[in-house]
């Protein structure tokens, strides 16, 4: 069987398909990861990778679509307006790549192909050459809607294939039914999946002195540097723990002179970062809150764009999460992340909801099963 896999270039939206890919290969069968550029994060993840677009990056994309810099930081918009947004700037991404994933269908000939939700030229090409597709969702945001809203953007693309929209997929929901998901297809365990990367030997377990890891995910950073955390200098001084900085290589300047309880880290793989935490704050980006989620450990979350209050919204439901705006984060709140029980007993109550879901390796039956269907 060959599967081919196909999502925008961006950590969130690659990184929670490998898994997938790395069952379906283990097991025996042909996978292809068609990607745009850049394409580095690609290769970092063992898979075979081909390009397709016009090497333009998302960036560009949502750069010609707001004729502007494209603003991360959304705080002053609905869920809606972010989204419409998205889908206009995935669309413009998307667009670019349908005729090389027509030309790719075409020679390699793939069974099936897994497509991520926000790859908006996908659904054209499978249905234009009757392919199975999977909708491959990447957290509590349900993907169906957003196909059909790039669709909409595409609508004068599908119409020049004779296309009246997207065909029948199969979703695959990557979190418990409790968090959301579309629903109506497979479930499987979020497996964390954060690159390579060297992991310091002493954060290769718990420590005596509690520790609060601070993340701002991959993209944020790019837009706002450390802004989101202009408080941590300030307020982390006065809680009896230590902090792990994980912003990658971004400008540290912005929050001065540094308590030694801030502990800077270069890239470390985010998963090992969190078996070493008793606590972790982030932006609310799925894939970070997933990874926190299968840890166990009870989050802080402060979303400033994107799917950051969707997934907010869902975490504090449950219970596992705080949840507050960057300028109200004071030593009080961060001392209750570390000693609320509740919080901490939400959180170890998902850890083993996720746990008990069926792991990427269950799943190559049924993508063999969707296969025979079709034949």
């Amino acid at each position: 069987m060959r599967v081919l896999f196909t999502a925008p270039a961006a950590a969130g939206h690659i990184f929670p398909m490998v898994p997938t890919a790395q069952a379906l290969r283990s097991a025996g069968h042909q996978v292809l990861f068609a990607g745009s550029a850049p394409l580095e994060m690609l290769r970092s993840t063992g898979l075979p990778v081909t390009e397709i677009g016009d090497g333009s990056t998302i960036g560009d994309a949502f750069r010609r679509v707001t004729q502007n810099e494209p603003r991360y930081v959304a705080k002053d918009r609905t869920t809606e307006e972010i989204l419409k947004l998205a889908a206009l700037g995935f669309a413009e991404h998307g667009r670019a790549t349908i005729d090389g994933l027509l030309r790719l269908a075409a020679d390699w000939r793939p069974d099936i192909v897994v497509q991520e939700s926000f790859q908006a030229g996908a659904p054209l090409v499978t249905a234009k050459l009757g392919i199975p597709t999977v909708v491959h969702n990447f957290g509590v945001m349900p993907g169906l809607p957003m196909v059909g809203q790039l669709a909409e953007v595409l609508a004068d693309e599908y119409r020049a294939h004779g296309l009246t929209g997207p065909a029948e997929s199969t979703v695959l929901d990557v979190v418990p039914a409790s968090l959301g998901g579309d629903g109506t297809g497979w479930r499987v365990r979020y497996v964390p999946f954060n690159g390579g990367g060297t992991v310091p030997a002493d954060l290769l377990g718990r420590s005596e002195r509690r520790r609060i890891a601070v993340t701002l995910g991959t993209v944020l950073t790019e837009y706002a540097g450390v802004s989101p955390i202009a408080w941590l200098t300030e307020q982390a001084a006065e809680v009896d723990a230590d902090f792990l900085l994980a912003v990658g290589d971004t400008d540290l300047a912005p929050l001065g002179t540094l308590p030694d309880n801030i502990r800077p880290l270069p890239w470390t793989p985010l998963a090992q970062l969190l078996d070493a935490s008793d606590a972790v704050i982030h932006h609310g980006g799925s894939g970070t809150m997933l990874t926190a989620a299968v840890a166990g450990v009870p989050q802080l979350i402060l979303p400033q764009g994107a799917d950051h209050f969707i997934n907010a919204d869902a975490a504090e439901a449950r219970g596992f999460a705080l949840r507050a705006d960057s300028s109200t984060v004071d030593a009080a709140l961060l001392t209750r992340l570390l000693d609320d029980r509740k919080l901490r007993e939400a959180a170890d109550g998902m850890q083993t909801e996720i746990a008990d879901m069926p792991s990427p390796a269950a799943l190559v039956a049924d993508f063999e099963q969707l296969h025979r269907g079709q034949r």
